[in-house]
């Protein structure tokens, strides 16, 4: 048994050619898309990165492993307390632990555990790369590892490889030479030059009148892509905008190529279970953020899933409602191990090879490092109810029609009081079942609200506040302080 994990990060499934992309950034994983399993609707139960990973590789929602934001309190696991062993009973029984168990020998090439200081997550793994660069690493950096490893291991079976790009993630770290392959295809055509111009009269950081954060940009030389691009004032700036994160996915997608042939080379390609997916997806316009995941929307919370598992003859499109904590699940069914009784991820292995809906009838996913937010993704709605806004244009309640209206351009909650009121009465479900299994019944979202807001905006109001003001924006200064939001640590 051979299995690959290629996990490229802030990757959305709708810039793949595979997931109908007009633009052809994929080739190679849609190479692998064609011989496997497409998965459309499955969502990380937490983002962005730290509480994502989180969930995935300890089988359970932030709710439950504590993990659901990138600072303070709640960007480790929660303590096990008086009932940890000479071991953590959560840490021997996570995913990669498990792994274990089935007698497969599990590699990371990662630097995930670095950039937020998540040492749990070595948890389990016989063997540990970091090229050391804290996530700001290429491709052409991570790949030596993979090759090496691979070709070093040739004779061995049994084994899990878990490799992490990060191209698509900013800073656009494209080397220039690499060229831009999208330089004559058009944009995404449901961004018009009348959105972005709503989005100017709005703020928020990463919106389109700052798209560096809280204070203007001044990038390094090392970003030619995009270093004039602060702001987002028209089509031409989105053009080179989203031109740098898509040659970020077809960069990844490169060496995605060259691992696949790798394994041909090798004779595993056939053989081999691949896995491809990604830790969030990334706004590039929706709610008025540019380049960043500071939502729980279907937008960032949804991830691709492509698996090719030889000898599964599972159906090409699979679209029922999962988590991506379910693959994990699935993965260890798959081996024939029995999934720990208190993990959030359910196999659906029996689902898929009996060519069967899930029939889950709602998803609820969360994000907590940019804004407090929780949303139910149930029927074709997205519901999006802010806890704290994280210094953004955020009402309290938002729907959207995820059909017709999926890069949410159009606010329907007043329009729709009775689909609001369903998918809080399943939010409110959700809550109550998940704290039963929380100690003292806390949800982790309270201590991140208690200790100031989400952690990327803590100590950030003074700095926004006067960007506002330089920037000829003092009503929207105004609207933020008049929220009365708490945004110190």
């Amino acid at each position: 048994m051979k299995i690959l994990y290629i996990d490229i990060d802030t990757l959305r499934p709708d810039h793949l050619g595979c997931y109908g992309y007009h633009r052809n950034t994929s080739p190679n994983i849609d190479k692998i898309a064609e011989n496997g399993t497409l998965f459309t609707n499955c969502y990380v139960s937490d983002a962005p990165c730290l509480p994502s990973r989180a969930s995935l590789f300890t089988g359970r929602f932030g709710i439950h492993s504590g993990i659901v934001g990138h600072g303070g309190t709640a960007a480790d696991l929660r303590l096990t307390g008086r009932t940890r062993g000479f071991q953590d009973p959560f840490l021997r029984v996570n995913w990669i632990s498990m792994l274990r168990r089935a007698k497969i020998y599990p590699v990371s090439i990662s630097t995930y555990a670095e950039r937020h200081s998540a040492f749990w997550f070595y948890s389990g793994w016989k063997e540990m790369y970091n090229a050391g660069f804290r996530g700001l690493e290429r491709a052409d950096q991570i790949y030596p590892y993979v090759e090496k490893w691979l070709k070093d291991n040739e004779e061995r079976d049994n084994w899990f490889l878990h490799v992490n790009f990060w191209d698509p993630h900013t800073p656009y770290r494209t080397p220039i030479e690499f060229g831009n392959p999208f330089e004559n295809d058009p944009i995404p055509s449901w961004i018009t030059q009348d959105i972005i111009d709503e989005h100017r009269k709005s703020y928020g950081p990463h919106s389109a009148c700052e798209t560096s954060g809280f204070v203007p940009w001044d990038p390094p030389d090392i970003l030619p892509r995009i270093k004039e691009l602060g702001e987002i004032r028209d089509l031409n700036d989105f053009k080179k905008w989203i031109d740098g994160y898509d040659v970020g996915i077809n960069y990844a997608d490169e060496y995605v190529g060259r691992l696949t042939e790798l394994l041909k080379d090798q004779d595993i390609y056939d053989e081999t279970i691949i896995i491809i997916s990604s830790d969030y997806g990334e706004c590039q316009g929706e709610l008025n953020v540019y380049g960043d995941h500071a939502t729980a929307c279907h937008v960032t919370n949804r991830v691709p899933l492509i698996i090719k598992w030889p000898e599964r003859n599972w159906r090409k499109e699979y679209n029922s409602l999962i988590y991506q904590t379910d693959m994990a699940a699935t993965v260890l069914d798959g081996l024939g191990l029995e999934i720990p009784e208190f993990w959030d991820g359910k196999s659906i292995l029996s689902h898929l090879d009996n060519n069967q809906d899930l029939g889950r009838q709602y998803l609820t996913i969360s994000q907590n490092a940019w804004s407090c937010q929780r949303t139910v993704r149930f029927d074709n709605w997205t519901l999006i109810k802010t806890y704290h806004t994280g210094l953004k244009n955020f009402p309290e309640i938002m729907l959207f029609d995820y059909d017709k209206d999926f890069h949410m351009i159009n606010n329907i909650a007043d329009l729709k009081p009775d689909i609001v009121d369903k998918g809080l009465d399943f939010l409110k479900e959700w809550h109550i079942e998940m704290v039963k299994n929380t100690p003292n019944n806390k949800d982790p979202m309270e201590t991140v609200l208690e200790e100031g807001g989400p952690y990327h905006t803590r100590d950030q109001l003074k700095n926004y506040l006067n960007r506002l003001k330089k920037s000829g924006r003092e009503e929207m200064a105004e609207i933020i302080l008049n929220r009365g939001e708490s945004y110190n640590y």
